[in-house]
């Protein structure tokens, strides 16, 4: 008799998953098999990496194989590995209890329009088997538990029992899947035959197909009984012995086991003799990606160590690149043909985690565990080759503008992030920069194009960081550099401020921020004279403004940078900038105390062209301590602030001011009462 099944509902967000996958139609519903073989692959991954230090691991069953059996009388598909198979509570909580966090992140791209075949993307592929099952059986059998048996037609709950009576597995895992009346071509050989050689061609264990053939056959024919005679006896008659027996053609049915996937692993080859569609079939094999990739480099290196890689470059960014708990990158490791990991960190820097790939190497050891890979030191030189090589496939994919806008936009922050963290090639990364700037209009410029660019009186390239295009277009920063016809980078990205930091200089040249503090835009001697001339002659309005203003500036000076606004806020040459003090205030774990000394002292940096300046300083050179003086002042540095990219301390004192003006501007006297309406 067969053990009592315990039930257990599926988590919330897997049931919706599953409604979704049952009650929408997919056209391309073969991928569910691509996603169990790759399962499948991965099982036997773990298991063959536990037998490096634990060879008994492979005793139960030492084959490590897939295979796919159709049965055409049940209507079954049977997807089966000799893999490291699943305890109870690996059932209980990998297959319904516990969403992945891609669960949800899927459902969202499905619900934005994408395609059914990114599940394996989001870690969820084993729920693409309901595309064309009614009902899925899992028989498992793990070498510290029991076999066991789950089941589910995703009706909400799923079944898990012990397997008292079936044949044992030894080790590894069956997955029986219930077909649709509608699904049924999945159980034919030429149709699984050419969903594998599409999909699955280069996994690395032995894809087997069950086929059933008839094959016809000579048997010996039965004798005929003899003739009797009248009296009902046997005619003896005399034998030949030369006589042929006769014999006769029958079918019979006959079970094969037929490799499917005996092609040599393609980073084996020679790179030459591999076509495009070679390198395509192999990419979407490895990551699950339904698109083609953006760039490959196939190389090997040789000498003192020996190594083989291929490495890809996607067209999109996946949805969780800079997820802190996902896996640090996609780059897997093999050591002569057998798979070691796949998320060695040590392998490549996190800024270039969107790098796809595989490398196999001949030195390491096999039985090498993660603790001695980060002290190995042939590791650190595959790093570092690997690196080296991706900067060649960035600068191969620059040639081509499009497809490096294409690039740009999924990856742009890597490279930013690669400026901030990786020194040693923070030059030649540099030269994937790309930005807006007041010249380059809709399309981006890169840090060369810009340098080509400049004037000769011009020495430093100029940049101005903030929260939208928009808002910097417009910025009273920039209002000199288009008098002088002199180009600023326009900067919207958050993670510009790290980078620009680290970035001091591109080709000699020195990168200067227009909205800080120390500014030196060449002058003429005349233009210096006059300068000096309007500092003497505006020194008493400086001085006022200032003890206006208080602690809330460091100084006010006369200004270089505007032509037209009354006023700017300038920050400190080594503090936060405006927009970086507002992307800090917007870090929900900053540590408040960093602020303090990081928030820079602001400069007060007035226009002596401006009219309104010039009537100000009337107004102070006749009574410094006028109301409207005072008033007026407050008012220009609440606008400066908010022109130069700051917040306000107090917006409802602004709003006052703003509303006496307009009072004013309504000839409305302002110590009368409101009219309440009876």
């Amino acid at each position: 008799m067969s053990a009592p099944a315990e039930t257990f509902g599926f988590q919330a967000e897997i049931s919706q998953l599953l409604d979704l996958i049952i009650n929408t139609f997919y056209s391309n519903k073969e991928i569910f098999l691509r996603e169990l073989i790759s399962n499948c692959s991965d099982a036997l991954d773990k298991v063959r990496y536990q037998a490096l230090t634990d060879p008994s691991a492979l005793e139960a069953e030492k084959e490590l194989f897939i295979r796919i059996t159709p049965d055409a009388v049940n209507k079954t598909l049977t997807i089966r590995d000799s893999g490291i198979g699943m305890t109870k509570a690996d059932l209980v909580n990998n297959l319904g209890t516990i969403a992945k966090s891609g669960t949800k992140a899927f459902m969202e791209a499905l619900s934005a329009g994408a395609d059914v075949s990114m599940i394996g993307q989001f870690g969820v592929g084993f729920y693409s088997a309901y595309l064309v099952a009614d009902k899925v059986t899992v028989i498992t059998k793990h070498n510290d538990d029991e076999q066991y048996i789950w089941e589910s037609s995703a009706g909400g709950t799923f079944t898990i029992r012990p397997d008292t009576e079936g044949a044992s597995l030894g080790r590894g895992t069956a997955m029986v899947l219930q077909l649709k009346e509608d699904q049924l071509e999945y159980l034919e050989e030429k149709k699984i035959k050419d969903i594998v050689k599409k999909h699955s061609e280069f996994i690395s264990y032995p894809i087997q197909l069950v086929t059933v053939k008839e094959v016809e056959k000579e048997v010996e024919e039965e004798e005929e009984e003899p003739e009797k005679d009248e009296d009902g006896k046997p005619k003896i008659e005399e034998v030949d012995e030369d006589k042929e027996k006769k014999t006769k053609t029958v079918k019979e049915s006959v079970t094969e086991t037929v490799e499917l996937n005996k092609t040599k692993p393609l980073w084996t080859r020679n790179p030459t003799d591999i076509t495009a569609e070679e390198y395509g079939a192999f990419y979407k094999s490895l990551t699950n990606d339904w698109e083609d990739h953006l760039a490959v480099k196939h190389f090997s290196v040789e000498g003192q160590l020996e190594f083989k890689a291929i490495l890809f470059i996607p067209k999109r960014a996946p949805f969780d690149l800079f997820e802190s708990k996902k896996k640090r990158n996609n780059i897997k490791l093999y050591v002569r043909r057998v798979f070691i990991m796949d998320d060695c960190e040590d392998l490549i820097p996190e800024y270039l985690n969107f790098v796809k790939g595989i490398v196999d190497s001949e030195d390491l050891p096999l039985n090498i565990s993660r603790e001695t890979l980060q002290q190995n030191k042939i590791l650190k030189v595959i790093r570092k080759n690997l690196v080296k090589k991706t900067l060649e496939m960035l600068s191969d994919i620059a040639e081509d503008k499009d497809n490096f806008a294409k690039f740009y936009e999924a990856f742009g922050k890597n490279i930013k992030l690669g400026i901030h963290e990786d020194a040693q090639n923070r030059s030649k990364l540099a030269e994937f920069l790309r930005f807006y700037s007041t010249k380059s209009g809709e399309e981006m410029t890169s840090l060369k194009d810009y340098v080509t660019r400049m004037p000769e009186a011009q020495k430093n390239i100029y940049y101005l960081t903030g929260e939208s295009l928009s808002q910097v277009r417009d910025s009273p920063f920039l209002e000199i550099f288009k008098k002088k016809g002199f180009e600023v980078l326009l900067m919207v990205d958050p993670i510009d401020e790290y980078a620009t930091t680290q970035l001091k200089e591109f080709e000699e040249k020195k990168l200067v921020c227009v909205s800080k503090d120390g500014l030196e835009l060449e002058e003429t001697e005349e233009e210096k004279a006059e300068r000096e001339k309007e500092t003497k002659e505006f020194e008493d309005l400086t001085r006022t403004i200032k003890d206006i203003l208080g602690d809330k500036v460091e100084k006010v000076t006369l200004s270089n940078r505007i032509a037209h606004s009354p006023c700017v806020l300038v920050t400190g040459q080594f503090g936060w900038s405006s927009n970086m003090e507002r992307i800090m205030k917007a870090q929900a774990l900053r540590d408040s105390s960093m602020s303090s000394y990081m928030q820079s002292k602001k400069t007060l940096e007035i226009n002596p062209h401006n009219s309104i300046i010039k009537e100000l300083r009337k107004k102070v050179s006749e009574d410094a301590a006028d109301k409207t003086v005072r008033d007026l002042t407050v008012l220009l540095y609440e606008t400066a602030l908010l022109t130069s990219g700051f917040t306000l301390d107090a917006p409802v004192d602004f709003a006052s001011r703003i509303h006496s003006m307009i009072s004013l501007g309504l000839s409305i006297d302002e110590d009368e009462p409101a009219a309440i309406e009876a």
